[in-house]
């Protein structure tokens, strides 16, 4: 466990915090000033704010295909097959296609516009699936719109690792993580409300009145961000008014005391030297199995709809399949700020992932063998929510490990989150078929393996931090070697104590 005890007791010595393992940045004088307090509340009004709402619309958007789905969608196109799989599929596709360039370019390019532009895009692309008349069509609108939205996540995580300190990280990531369980709650909502009020009016069905409202709240949200968004610490926004010169001396300050850097545009010597880092390995295979391990509980709804009484009538009402998983979004949200601020309040990240792995094990070990009792079934379902908030503590600790080096944690990121789309482009058609429905024979044998496979997380961390120290020296000697006026580096255990991760 982190060190415990009274202040004064505290030792801050860099090299002697080495040896013991711990990150010196997590035991800085954590006291702000009133100034600093100000401006930090500043950036969670303007930034976090920002980023959680277009979390939620994003959120929204990506997931009201499912809602739409059981809604009448399927009997108004016709969709008998495995089409709703084809729909995640396409999205993904344009999703990790295009999510690697879109990091580069907010590298290069101004956040506040690029990533407002972006959902400008996705937006008004949401409110054209309503006019589609055929499964075709939505496919090549969900490709784009994955294009569009793959821009959103991973550069909004790059810049609150940018502007906030360790100790606040985890929890603004997390907070900012937890709108995808209030963007699926408010889908589940929206859609039943739609259906018992707007179905039919002027001729629109419910569904195609889901993707209606969903452009609308979409472009609202766009046109706020070159306003909200302050871009990166040495290069700020100009339009974003709120960011006072006196704020800017703050940033500089902060920055300096905690080692971090703004990223410099990606180019090949960062890719370089982020395929030799094995830390990107690490992240590729947490990020990864964590991911698709509970992916089971996407398909709730579809289990529901299959469930019939004695006369063969369905159990659950079309409001009910969108208003039930309201309470497994609700338990993600929860898990997600438990596992987020445990981690800055408790000083570790790994740890946060291992009750993860033992709860999803149960649920999915419940899910093979199938013939349980309901209620069982609904527990898995609902506790497999409580499951994917992997994410925050994640992102925390490669940014411990990766303190100076920006650009490579903002390609990790990229190239993390691009590889699941690009497996689960594929494997959900795979492991959890549509026509398999309700019963998946493989998916939830797959999510067994991946709950199990051994991972042991606390070596890991061990062996990242040294690679981390190995990496940091290769960054700062590239950059030596790019700037002329550079006489020395900096000494090698200076360097390696400022990548010590958050140990326990």
């Amino acid at each position: 466990m982190f060190w415990k005890g009274s202040k004064a007791a505290i030792n801050t010595d860099p090299e002697e915090l080495a040896k013991r393992g711990l990150d010196p940045q997590a035991v800085a004088d954590a006291r702000k000033s009133k100034e600093e307090r100000w401006f930090l509340m500043k950036l969670d009004i303007f930034l976090l704010t920002f980023g959680c709402c277009s979390q939620v619309i994003k959120y929204i958007d990506q997931t009201n295909i499912n809602n739409a789905y059981v809604s009448g969608m399927s009997e108004a196109l016709a969709l008998n097959g495995n089409q709703l799989n084809y729909f995640t599929t396409y999205f993904n596709v344009g999703y990790c296609l295009f999510l690697i360039p879109s990091q580069v370019m907010i590298t290069r390019f101004r956040p506040s516009l690029w990533l407002s532009g972006l959902e400008f895009f996705w937006g008004i692309l949401t409110g054209c699936i309503a006019a589609c008349k055929s499964a075709n069509a939505i496919y090549v609108l969900r490709a784009f719109i994955g294009v569009a939205e793959s821009s959103a996540y991973p550069g909004t995580v790059t810049l609150l690792m940018t502007w906030y300190t360790p100790l606040e990280m985890a929890k603004r990531i997390g907070f900012y993580h937890s709108m995808q369980a209030v963007g699926s709650m408010m889908s589940g909502a929206i859609q039943s409300g739609i259906n018992s009020s707007l179905d039919g009016t002027h001729g629109i069905a419910g569904w195609q009145w889901t993707f209606i409202i969903n452009c609308i709240m979409t472009l609202c949200i766009a046109v706020l961000g070159p306003f909200m968004i302050p871009d990166f610490p040495d290069r700020p926004n100009p339009w974003a008014r709120w960011l006072t010169p006196r704020d800017k001396e703050i940033v500089r300050a902060r920055l300096a005391r905690f080692t971090r850097e703004s990223p410099n545009p990606i180019n090949i010597a960062c890719a370089v030297r982020t395929f030799k880092n094995p830390i990107l390995y690490m992240m590729i295979y947490i990020y990864v199995s964590a991911l698709i391990a509970p992916s089971g509980n996407g398909y709730f709804s579809l289990w529901l709809k299959s469930l019939k009484d004695a006369n063969g009538k369905a159990v659950w009402s079309t409001v009910a399949l969108n208003a039930i998983p309201i309470g497994g979004s609700a338990m993600q949200l929860a898990a997600v700020w438990i596992f987020a601020f445990g981690s800055d309040l408790l000083r570790t990240r790994w740890l946060m992932l291992i009750p993860q792995c033992l709860i999803g094990l149960t649920a999915c070990i419940i899910m093979t063998i199938w013939n349980v009792p309901n209620s069982a079934k609904y527990y898995s379902y609902f506790i497999l929510y409580f499951c994917t908030a992997s994410g925050p503590p994640l992102w925390a600790w490669m940014s411990d490990m990766l303190p100076r080096d920006a650009e490579q944690r903002a390609f990790i990121i990229a190239v993390c989150i691009s590889l699941y789309y690009a497996i689960n482009a594929w494997s959900n058609v795979l492991i959890f078929p549509t026509v398999q429905a309700p019963h998946y024979k493989y998916g939830w044998p797959v999510c067994i393996v991946l709950w199990i496979t051994p991972r042991n997380y606390r070596i890991a961390q061990e062996v990242a931090a040294e690679n981390a120290v190995v990496a940091t020296q290769s960054y700062e000697g590239q950059q030596v070697e790019q700037t002329d006026d550079k006489v020395a580096v900096e000494d090698p255990k200076s360097s390696a104590s400022s990548v010590r991760v958050l140990a326990v």
